[in-house]
């Protein structure tokens, strides 16, 4: 089982901080490990051509019959033995050892067939040479690791701070916020802006590129989002004058069946056409509302009834919240339409508090919906339908301030909830 690792770790800035530690020691102990044997194999060549000499010079006076100097004897009880089984041997030969509590280089060579000739060198100044420089490599080692890794953290933080700020806005764009951008300065002249003067762009890095494809993005979605809004919008207007002339020239017509065609016909016309009209203003974002405190409850019936589906409303709990009680009734009255016409009876709308939920038994909403919320115009199943009432629904219901959510009850049957703020 893998271990489960704090959220931090997973940052940017904790794995930089990580690797460039991890590379700092790695290269700290290297550079150390490699001064430290330099040094040190150095320090003991030295010392051991000295004791070497000494040894030399100590035979000499032995087999001459003079007196040994100081710290030259034979078969001193301190030497170790290994070097004077190596000695008795016929080698000559070096160690370092402790003499009387001091680090101490002994130098030995064979005399007078079994025995040792044996010479002490004081090792204590090249051993605190050794450790000294142990603590520098330590101290400067740590010293360097520290400012690497404050060095490394303000040119991390200055590039995931950038990018922090490049998902935020990209966050707002997924919002809705078609206005947002990063406008980073490494990108030179600014995203989606047609005029203005053009700024001294410095060295264009990863992270300005994808700022700068963020920025374009948005300003060809935005784009065509406008145009598309234009499009609705100019259709819509467009259509009012024939279709208001075809209405009257359809109550004109005499009697019949085929009359009672033309006028179905040309009806669904007007509706679409003021549906479009209605989500061209939805688009612009210029609806204002007009707030009054209404009870939820006999607002719900008033809607219900003016839909005049048979629609059947509870109200488990009544509150009184301040809304536009016209956008209001037409959110609850295209759910409520939306659900005979997609769904199946019973279809049940429940007051409880500022919560409104709108359930049929049909087949639920589609994946789509549930998952991304109405999209205009598309509908699945051969369902008939231009899938306008719930995109409306949704828009009005932002302007009031509400949230409206989509969802299918786990027995069948989809489940809008409008979720409204209480007085």
């Amino acid at each position: 089982m893998r271990p489960v690792l704090p959220q931090w770790s997973g940052t940017l800035a904790a794995k930089a901080a990580a690797f460039i530690t991890v590379m700092c020691c790695a290269l700290a102990a290297l550079l150390g490990v490699l001064v430290h044997v330099q040094v040190t194999n150095q320090t003991v060549g030295q010392a051991r051509d000295q004791a070497l000499q000494r040894l030399t010079q100590a035979t000499e006076r032995y087999e001459a019959g003079d007196t040994l100097r100081r710290g030259a004897g034979v078969d001193p009880p301190e030497l170790p033995g290994e070097l004077r089984d190596l000695a008795v041997a016929g080698d000559r030969g070096t160690m370092v050892a402790e003499r009387e509590g001091r680090p101490t280089m002994w130098a030995a060579g064979p005399v007078d067939g079994e025995r040792a000739l044996a010479v002490a060198v004081d090792y204590a100044q090249q051993a605190r040479t050794i450790e000294g420089l142990d603590r520098a490599i330590l101290w400067s080692s740590g010293l360097a690791i520290g400012a690497t890794l404050l060095v490394g953290a303000f040119a991390v933080t200055r590039v995931t701070r950038r990018l922090h700020t490049t998902a935020l806005v990209a966050r707002r764009i997924s919002a809705g916020d078609l206005d947002a951008r990063v406008n980073d300065p490494r990108t030179g002249p600014r995203a989606g802006t047609r005029t203005g003067p053009r700024t001294k762009a410095g060295p264009q890095d990863e992270v300005a590129a994808v700022a700068a494809a963020l920025d374009s993005m948005a300003a060809s979605l935005q784009g065509k989002l406008l145009a598309e809004q234009r499009f609705t919008a100019d259709v819509a207007h467009e259509l009012r004058t024939p279709l208001t002339g075809l209405h009257a020239a359809a109550e004109l017509l005499p009697p019949g069946r085929p009359t009672e065609l033309v006028r179905d016909r040309v009806a669904a016309l007007r509706t679409l056409t003021e549906d479009l009209l209605e989500i061209s203003r939805l688009d612009t974002g210029r609806e204002r509302v007009e707030l009054d405190t209404e009870q939820l409850g006999p607002l719900a019936e008033r809607a219900v009834r003016a839909a005049g589906n048979g629609t059947e409303v509870r109200v488990v709990r009544d509150v009184a919240v301040e809304t536009d009680r016209r956008r209001l009734e037409r959110v609850l009255g295209n759910l409520v339409a939306n659900a005979h016409k997609h769904g199946r009876a019973p279809v049940v709308l429940t007051v409880d508090g500022p919560v409104v939920t709108v359930r049929d038994h049909g087949d639920g909403f589609p994946e789509y919906l549930v998952a991304h919320g109405p999209q205009r115009f598309r509908t699945e199943g051969g369902t008939r339908g231009h899938g306008l009432g719930l995109t409306i629904a949704r828009g009005q219901a932002e302007v009031l301030g509400a949230r409206l959510e989509f969802a299918n009850a786990p027995e069948g049957g989809a489940v809008a909830t409008l979720s409204l703020a209480a007085e």
